[in-house]
């Protein structure tokens, strides 16, 4: 379980919840082999792609929206994915079915303890990108008691205390830039942080404007955390397609999530302006729920 602060709620109640109701799951019963069937028809699948844009060609008619190649997005659209078939594991090394859950596993290690859950991953994704282009000074997450925890400061050798009702930054290494001590700053944020802290980080999209990178959230108790991987569009209408990707509890395997409501499409989903909701595999969004970094 994620660690608490004394003066916070059980952080539990502000991350994901496996108790969803049946409103919130998807009422669609299509087997695996029929969604498969359906990728085969349309040629959405390629077996032998390895990142998301690899392993997943676009509907006829569409193309894949142009995005700079030092952006977020372009990051996320060329996450590296394990084999075709792979299964998700959770931190402890259990498997979780795909059950028209999830059609493809990102090739990213989530470590040995329970702490990489849904709006967890998120963070996860954004940090990464960001250490890799090495802009140090935009990672920086809050504690869902407020407490802003900036990359920089872990980075020059400080650490935080936690006492009590008080948290604060207390110097007791030297400067590393590491990788290791990159995660080790993640684990932290992972803890003390979860999809009600971020939310409150986030800001506010028209779900009309959509950009790959962009995060649907429900944050509260309970609460979830799915994030835009790839974004396409349609070269006659102008209508968009979007992708997904989550985690969940226990801590797991980030994954691509199926379109359970439109498996011909899936794993896309089509930017509805229209409509209210949207219905994921394992959580119901609401149009209005849509934020960005």
């Amino acid at each position: 379980m994620k660690a608490i602060l004394f003066l916070l709620p059980i952080l539990i109640f502000f991350s994901c919840n496996t108790a969803i109701t049946q409103e919130q799951q998807s009422t669609d019963l299509s087997t695996n082999d029929e969604i498969t069937d359906n990728y085969q028809k349309n040629e959405i699948l390629n077996i032998d792609g390895n990142t998301v844009e690899t392993r997943f060609n676009v509907p006829e008619d569409y193309k894949r929206i142009k995005i700079n190649e030092q952006s977020f997005g372009y990051y996320l659209r060329n996450l590296k994915l394990k084999p075709n078939g792979s299964i998700v594991k959770t931190y402890d090394g259990y498997e979780k079915p795909a059950e028209n859950v999830y059609c493809a596993v990102i090739d990213m290690e989530i470590g040995k303890r329970d702490l990489q859950q849904c709006a967890d991953a998120v963070m996860r994704l954004r940090a990464e990108y960001l250490y890799k282009i090495q802009k140090y000074n935009q990672i920086h997450f809050n504690f869902t008691n407020g407490f802003r925890v900036d990359y920089e400061k872990w980075m020059e050798g400080n650490r935080i205390a936690v006492k009590g009702n008080r948290t604060n930054w207390v110097h007791s290494s030297q400067t590393d830039t590491s990788y290791q001590s990159f995660r080790n700053y993640m684990n932290w944020i992972f803890m003390y942080a979860g999809s009600l802290s971020l939310s409150r980080e986030l800001k506010e999209v028209d779900f009309r404007d959509m950009q790959i990178g962009d995060v649907l959230i429900h944050g509260g108790s309970p609460g979830h955390a799915v994030i835009v991987i790839d974004m396409a569009v349609n070269k006659k209408t102008g209508k968009k397609l979007y992708m997904i990707a989550q985690s969940y509890m226990p801590a797991q395997d980030i994954q691509v999530l199926m379109n359970n409501s439109y498996p011909e499409i899936s794993p896309w989903y089509e930017l509805d302006v229209k409509g209210k909701n949207i219905s994921t595999p394992e959580w119901l969004f609401y149009t209005s729920e849509l934020m960005r970094f």
